[in-house]
């Protein structure tokens, strides 16, 4: 990645989740869509946050008459994975046991727990 990827706030990262789940090229109207049951956001916030992702190099966008299409430059994995890589470092000192006691002690049920230890043993993660 060409740039220093950083923790986006809330309601960019609500905006960068609604674009993730758009088909990309994706208007604002369309990314406002996906907004509308989650969290509903005036149509000025949405571009003023939309500019600030552009300007962070997280989605880039072309010009088609007046209406700006946006195509995400960040995969939701690559977010995923850095951010997760972030935490793991920042608040467990890059422990994984500290991180796995955590995540046990979370309220994480048997079932769920037994999914992540087939996931770890089957290399899916």
């Amino acid at each position: 990645m060409s740039f220093a990827m950083r923790r986006l706030p809330d309601a960019e990262l609500e905006v960068m989740n609604a674009a993730w789940d758009c088909a990309p090229p994706a208007a604002r109207a369309d990314i406002e869509r996906m907004l509308q049951d989650k969290r509903p956001m005036a149509a000025t916030t949405v571009l003023t946050l939309l500019t600030r992702l552009v300007e962070k190099n997280f989605l880039v966008f072309e010009k088609h008459g007046r209406t700006n299409y946006y195509t995400p430059v960040v995969t939701k994995h690559d977010y995923l994975a850095f951010q997760s890589k972030r935490f793991v470092d920042k608040l467990c000192g890059g422990d994984l046991g500290v991180f796995a006691a955590a995540l046990c002690d979370s309220g994480l049920s048997r079932s769920d727990i037994a999914e992540l230890r087939d996931l770890l043993e089957k290399g899916g993660l």
